[in-house]
Formats: structure tokens, sequence, C-alpha cells
């Protein structure tokens, strides 16, 4: 059987191409024009997941389908070969956040781990949230310092417009000759990470922002 390799923002975005086509469909449009309608989002479909095998190419070659209730068959199918996030250790939670001494994984047993771009909480306690996310297949995170107050806007992470607080966290750059130095970054970010992580169908911008707030 084919290994798993479609990542849950990748799932995300095929799913937003199928709901494309089936709200085309109920359009009154020309067939011509419809046609095209599918062919652009197949495409779309088929060049989302970079350096597939030929096995691979073919499970997400939906330019066979023809009609809605195919499409939703085809996504279906697809939940075999979503790729979950990696399982996290309270090990690997201590290496990455060495200061915070008392921090604890949460409760992930009701988390389907296939649905999870970057795996997020709150500790509402010190106002603090923590964010995990593979980055260049190794296990990173940042700690953030939130707004307790949510309030309607785009998220910077999913690019979609929901409730969200205002997220800053300090990066690791310093400066030789100044040893206070340091350099915050802010964004708006949902307040409610499994919301996002049904949105999220690109990671460029969370990627950015990683590598950012990482850079010694």
């Amino acid at each position: 059987m084919t290994e798993r390799f479609i990542k849950n923002e990748q799932f995300n975005y095929i799913c937003k191409q199928v709901a494309f086509i089936k709200d085309s469909t109920k359009q009154h449009i020309p067939p011509g024009v419809l046609a095209t309608v599918y062919d652009v989002s197949n495409e779309k479909i088929m060049n989302c997941v970079p350096d597939m095998s030929a096995e691979q190419k073919g499970i997400l070659d939906f330019s066979r389908l023809k009609t809605v209730e195919e499409y939703d068959l085809a996504i279906k199918k697809l939940d075999a070969y979503r790729m979950p996030f990696p399982t996290v250790t309270e090990q690997q939670l201590k290496k990455l956040f060495p200061k915070s001494k008392k921090l604890k994984l949460p409760d992930l047993s009701s988390v389907d781990l296939k649905c999870v771009t970057y795996l997020s909480w709150n500790d509402s306690r010190s106002n603090k949230k923590y964010l995990l996310y593979e980055l260049d297949m190794q296990l990173v995170g940042i700690e953030c310092s939130f707004s307790p107050s949510p309030r309607k806007n785009t998220c910077s992470i999913c690019k979609c417009q929901s409730e969200v607080t205002y997220f800053t966290t300090k990066t690791k750059e310093r400066h030789q000759n100044n040893p206070d130095y340091f350099r915050s970054i802010g964004n708006l970010i949902c307040a409610d990470s499994h919301e996002c992580n049904k949105n999220i169908t690109g990671v460029a911008y969370l990627e950015t922002l990683l590598r950012d707030s990482l850079r010694k």
C-alpha cells in the first residue's frame, strides 16, 4: 500500500478545490466553461503535493471524475493517505522549551493528528501560547504571548476571517555588542488553533514566522 503522503494543509487545499467544482456545477454556466473549471481545479490538485511518485499521482488524478458523487467518494478515499502530525514526547517538549519547567502537553486523546498542520495550545495562567511544527524534517517550537481578548479579523496563518488574538514572540536573534537586545514579532492568529488547522491550505507564512523567530 502507498505510504501516507498528504499533509493536513494539502488535504484542506484539495477539499477547497473540490468544493469549488461542486459549487460550479450548481451555477448556470456553459458546459465549456464548466469543463475548464474542472480542468483547472484538477490540475491544482495534482500540483499541490510536490515530488509525488507515479502511484501517488494516480491517487490524486481526479481528471477522470465526472460527478459530484465521484468527487465525494475520492475525498473519502484520501483519508487513508493523510499524514498525521508526529508524536511529541515530554522529553522533546523539555528540549524545545527548557525555560518552561512546568510545561505539559495538552490531552491529545481526542485530537485527530491527521487534521493537524501545527500543534498549539494556550496556558491561560501565563497568557502564553505554545506552537509546534515540523520544519525541514525537524520538530521546532516557539513560545508566544497573547492578548486574552479575541476579535474578528484575518488570521496571518490560515488567511481566513475568524476570531483572532494578537500574538507576539521574542526571536532568538542577538547583537554581539548589546546582550540586552531582542526583537519581537507580532501577528494576528486564530484564537482557536483547531479552527485554524481546519482552514489552513498553505504553510509559507507559518514557516517564515518560525524561521524568523528561531534565527540566531
